[in-house]
């Protein structure tokens, strides 16, 4: 017969639980790191959503594109448009504005949305660029909490292997990819 000696395993046990809870917690506050540099003029332009984490604002949303041009104060018009239900549903129209909140980088703004007919804010957030081809023919954007997920392409198709390199990106950086949502264009 072996002889425990329960309080040595219960030390043990909470020593172990400790570990991992401060590995699972370190882990996630890990700071999300940026592209080092983008240029605006060449991020502009029409966007198509390949995949996203959903959230409440786009539930249903199919057929999604994002389209960015500069205003005249110098910040970024954001028109995001999706199909209800199919890509064939109701039109879904949001505009907002973005401002850059790193100048030296440009990879980490603010996006503001507002509800047309009061013009008041409806929803705000961080809106960092984790990933960007040379050429800006995809991008993977994100939230430092990791709760906000966009994969980017200027084309309605992605190649496989692109994306499933940015999906090991994503996971990576802490993002819980198995919550990705491919968007039916």
């Amino acid at each position: 017969m072996i002889k425990v000696n329960l309080k040595k395993l219960f030390v043990l046990g909470l020593l172990t639980f400790g570990f991992s809870v401060t590995t699972v917690t370190k882990a996630e506050h890990i700071p999300l790191r940026t592209v080092e540099y983008v240029d605006v003029q060449k991020y502009l332009g029409k966007w198509y959503e390949i995949a996203r984490f959903d959230q409440s604002f786009q539930r249903g949303c199919t057929a999604t594109t994002a389209e960015y041009s500069l205003r005249r104060d110098g910040d970024i018009r954001v028109k995001n448009t999706c199909r209800k239900d199919s890509p064939n549903g109701k039109l879904k129209v949001a505009e907002g504005r973005a401002w850059i909140k790193d100048q030296k980088t440009n990879s980490k703004l603010k996006v503001q949305f507002f509800l047309k007919s009061l013009k008041l804010p409806l929803f705000s957030g961080n809106y960092w660029i984790i990933e960007l081809d040379q050429d800006y023919q995809y991008a993977v954007v994100g939230d430092p909490s990791r709760k906000f997920l966009w994969i980017l392409s200027r084309t309605v198709k992605m190649e496989d292997s692109v994306y499933d390199r940015l999906v090991n990106k994503a996971k990576f950086l802490g993002f819980d990819t198995s919550k990705l949502l491919v968007t039916v264009h």
